[in-house]
């Protein structure tokens, strides 16, 4: 998770980097979730064409920015 963090640091001020484990393998399950403080450096990481890390090209998906009120609207 930290050679992540720092990696995706370049791009912007990176709040948290989650990599999942599998408790049965001790192996991470090769997806994480990395958080940014701005959509701005979020638009900065899908400007570069491809990231590879440690020899791995890692495949980049934008999740949804969720709004308070689309949270509210769930619990109800």
């Amino acid at each position: 998770a930290e050679e992540l963090k720092e990696y995706f640091s370049q791009f912007g001020s990176v709040q948290r980097c989650q990599l999942p484990f599998d408790k049965d393998t001790g192996f991470h399950k090769r997806y994480c979730w990395i958080k940014f403080s701005t959509p701005q450096d979020v638009q900065y990481v899908f400007q570069k064409d491809s990231h590879i890390l440690e020899g791995a090209k890692l495949t980049l998906k934008q999740q949804p920015r969720r709004r308070r009120s689309q949270r509210q609207d769930r619990s109800e």
